[in-house]
């Protein structure tokens, strides 16, 4: 078999990326999604809080202001209330489009891996014109690393420790943006491959990387 051959035969690189503070800032819109929760409902959120500490299921941080046995009912709630509060006011991250461009340039594919259900991660990428290549949602940590074994995925982006250990699991190279709750420190610590300032760092790698 020439070389020629077998470059072809080669499957394109998969990039996974996480969603909250990695691709897109959705702090603005989770915050104004919260309060408004919290007047409907009459639950007190300290919405400032809930925003430093991203990543981690809904479910996660819904039981810090409800008792168990309200979490289910209450993350429904919240969910019903999302769409309307935090899509408009999210923006992409520095540097996110381009990451996005670069993997696309480089003949590789992208899959969006999130602990955000599958709907509101789509309602966010379409509000913004995004389109990365596949969205999975309501994943977290080590269960992330289904979705990117099904994907094909070699390399998993992500802002929190959670997303190191998803890359690990599915024995993709973990690259870790320090753009989340997560210092770079933590991230290396918790055995990320590569850190990143943020994702304007993330092309430059990235040809050096595929090169």
């Amino acid at each position: 078999m020439s070389p020629m051959t077998t470059n072809t035969s080669v499957a394109p690189l998969t990039v996974g990326f996480d969603l909250d503070l990695t691709l897109l800032d959705t702090r603005p819109g989770i915050r104004a999604a919260f309060v408004a929760f919290s007047e409907k409902y009459g639950v007190a959120v300290d919405a400032d809080l809930v925003v430093t500490r991203l990543g981690p299921p809904l479910e996660q941080e819904m039981a810090h202001w409800v008792p168990a046995a309200q979490v289910t009912e209450m993350t429904a709630r919240y969910r019903a209330l999302y769409p309307a509060y935090a899509i408009e006011p999210t923006v992409p991250m520095p540097g996110a489009r381009d990451a996005l461009d670069a993997v696309r340039e480089a003949g590789g594919r992208t899959v969006v891996v999130t602990a955000k259900n599958a709907p509101d991660a789509q309602r966010h990428f379409a509000h913004l014109g995004i389109e990365p290549g596949a969205v999975v949602g309501r994943l977290f940590a080590e269960a992330k690393a289904e979705a990117l074994r099904a994907h094909g995925a070699t390399v998993y982006v992500g802002d929190h420790v959670g997303d190191v250990r998803g890359a690990k699991a599915a024995g993709a190279l973990s690259v870790a943006v320090a753009t989340g709750p997560c210092a770079p420190e933590e991230l290396r610590a918790a055995g990320a491959d590569v850190v990143l300032e943020d994702l304007t760092d993330f092309r430059a790698w990235w040809e050096s990387y595929v090169s």
